[in-house]
């Protein structure tokens, strides 16, 4: 067998030991670019009665590893399920994954997607390699900790190797907000209109009013729009260079740029880094939740409901009313206002699904 073995080294080169495992660990593949081994081949070697060498092999450069997720930093980590429609990394870099594009990321396992790995001859260069690849990584999905890596890669403390344990104590809010580009709506509009029959496609021979589409990104909501002209695609301030289901080129202010464009469904697209859902012109009704709405934030059992816990009850914002399993974790959601709770669907040992409704809590009156 082989077991792992953790230190910390102080400037002065002094190893501080850590722990000690009898298995390897999932940081393995940095050992194994550092001195180019393969840790798993040398351990069935060992089973199959061959000697290791007299001497270890000298290590070359530095590594750096990224644990990517299925979760969502932002909201306390909670683990994130669905459709991992596609997984890639660029070249250079090394991907260990048990996934593959297409499969399903359920609640039963570890939200690991997969470990990024980058060698280089230096620290600060390897540590550049990683925040690269992932940035410019493929991950079509459920919500990630991508963004996350690559601001805390790209952070003067991490660089600088000056981070301790309270980084994300102190950071955390910094490094998990998000731009989304302004330009990717745009993009995924052009792209969805490309292919579409020009007389069947609202193009008309005579000005009309402008196609109009409406993309959403977590709480932000886009419009916008665009025409079908003699010469193709046309929209106000940027132009269409290029424009098909796949790829669209925009020239913004004299500089051309591309968006990688893919849609799932109905509705998710996906635009380079940016994820929208695209809206219906005519929401349905029905769909429409009431004010205080809690929705099971992925699929899971409810284990446990607060004592006393019943429709007709004041509850305090941030109070917790249930507690969910899933993916070996258990999180408790909490009542979002004050106010009185008028709808109660949780129940010990019930199975949910994403999305489904657990109970409502009106807000009270005289905080309206």
């Amino acid at each position: 067998g082989a077991g792992t073995v953790e230190f910390l080294i102080s400037p002065d080169g002094r190893p501080h030991f850590l722990e000690m495992n009898t298995r390897l660990q999932v940081e393995h593949p940095v050992t194994e670019a550092v001195f180019g081994i393969d840790l798993v081949a040398l351990q069935l070697r060992v089973a199959e009665g061959e000697p290791l060498e007299a001497t270890p092999p000298h290590p070359q450069g530095h590594a750096v590893e990224a644990r990517l997720y299925a979760e969502d930093p932002a909201t306390d980590w909670t683990p994130q399920t669905g459709t991992l429609h596609r997984l890639s990394v660029p070249a250079g870099v090394r991907l260990d994954t048990g996934y593959t594009d297409g499969d399903d990321i359920g609640v039963h396992y570890d939200p690991m997607l997969a470990k990024v790995v980058a060698h280089a001859p230096t620290r600060a260069e390897a540590v550049r390699k990683l925040a690269g690849a992932l940035d410019r990584a493929t991950v079509h999905g459920p919500l990630t900790n991508r963004a996350l890596l690559v601001n805390s890669l790209r952070h003067k403390e991490f660089t600088t190797a000056h981070m301790d344990t309270g980084f994300y104590d102190r950071h955390l809010p910094e490094l998990t907000a998000s731009t989304p580009d302004p330009h990717a709506p745009l993009a995924a509009a052009l792209a969805d209109a490309h292919g579409r029959s020009r007389f069947g496609g609202a193009w008309r021979n005579v000005p009309s009013q402008p196609q109009v589409k409406r993309y959403a990104t977590g709480d932000t909501e886009y419009e916008v729009q665009y025409r079908h002209t003699r010469e193709g695609l046309s929209t106000d301030g940027v132009r269409v260079v290029h424009a098909d289901a796949g790829l669209v080129v925009l020239e913004v202010d004299g500089v051309q740029r591309k968006f990688e464009v893919a849609r799932y469904g109905t509705d998710q697209v996906y635009v380079n880094t940016t994820t929208l859902t695209a809206l219906s012109r005519f929401p349905d009704p029905a769909a429409q939740l009431a004010p205080g709405s809690l929705l099971a934030p992925m699929p899971g059992t409810v284990v446990r409901v607060a004592e006393g816990l019943a429709v007709g009850a004041v509850v305090s914002a941030g109070q917790p009313l249930f507690w969910l399993e899933a993916m070996k974790m258990e999180h408790r959601i909490t009542a979002p206002v004050t106010g009185t709770l008028t709808a109660l669907h949780a129940a010990p040992g019930r199975q949910v699904e994403v999305g489904v409704l657990l109970a409502v809590v009106e807000v009270s009156q005289e905080d309206r």
